[in-house]
């Protein structure tokens, strides 16, 4: 009785093993992902208190579907895009822009940034539209353009402003554009975080 299920379970691995080497579950990924790193981290151990600092909400950003993949996008002209090869972010652009953006609110102005799951009083909202972040092969140049839009107080007026970028890519290659992408992304970061703060 026991030598039929254990003869059973040896011939199905002996099935699956050669079958093991041709299945693939997603493209391979490239030998290394890009990501952003602040130019104004904030230290480990730092306090914020909010009444005296002010507190604003920093939404993620929303994005056209040509940079909503984890892909790298270049423009060979106004009106086609293609992806860089063997470029793959470690998560949505705008993702990581948020984070970017919400350091330099911080370490800039002040302000406690308030992530929306978190609770208290959310103070000034900043929301936009991450419009580009790619390379314009045109000008070989990495892109970075945004769409802020700001309500300063409760039930105040909306203002909004457009920031943008450009940063020269010595070559269009994986390492040449993640390190221009993220000065471009901190720039406009930066800029964003002034206009906050005034």
């Amino acid at each position: 009785m026991t030598l039929r299920p254990a003869l059973s379970l040896a011939l199905t691995a002996a099935v699956a093993l050669p079958l093991s080497g041709c299945i693939s579950f997603g493209a391979k990924p490239p030998p290394s992902l890009l990501t952003l790193s602040s130019a104004t981290p904030i230290a480990a151990g730092t306090t914020q208190r909010a009444p005296g600092a002010g507190t604003i909400t920093i939404a993620v950003p929303t994005v056209p579907q040509e940079i909503a993949s984890l892909r790298v996008p270049v423009r060979a002209t106004d009106t086609s895009v293609a992806y860089l090869k063997d470029a793959q972010w470690v998560e949505p652009p705008n993702r990581l822009f948020a984070r970017l953006l919400s350091d330099a609110v911080t370490a800039r102005t002040g302000r406690v940034v308030i992530g929306s799951r978190m609770m208290g009083d959310p103070g000034a909202t900043l929301n936009g539209e991450l419009r580009s972040f790619g390379v314009d092969a045109a000008t070989s140049s990495a892109v970075v353009t945004f769409d802020a839009a700001i309500i300063r107080t409760s039930g105040g007026a909306l203002e909004k402003r457009r920031f943008e970028a450009r940063v020269p890519v010595a070559a269009v290659l994986p390492n040449a554009v993640g390190v221009a992408l993220n000065q471009g992304a901190n720039q406009v970061a930066a800029e964003v975080a002034d206009w906050v703060g005034r």
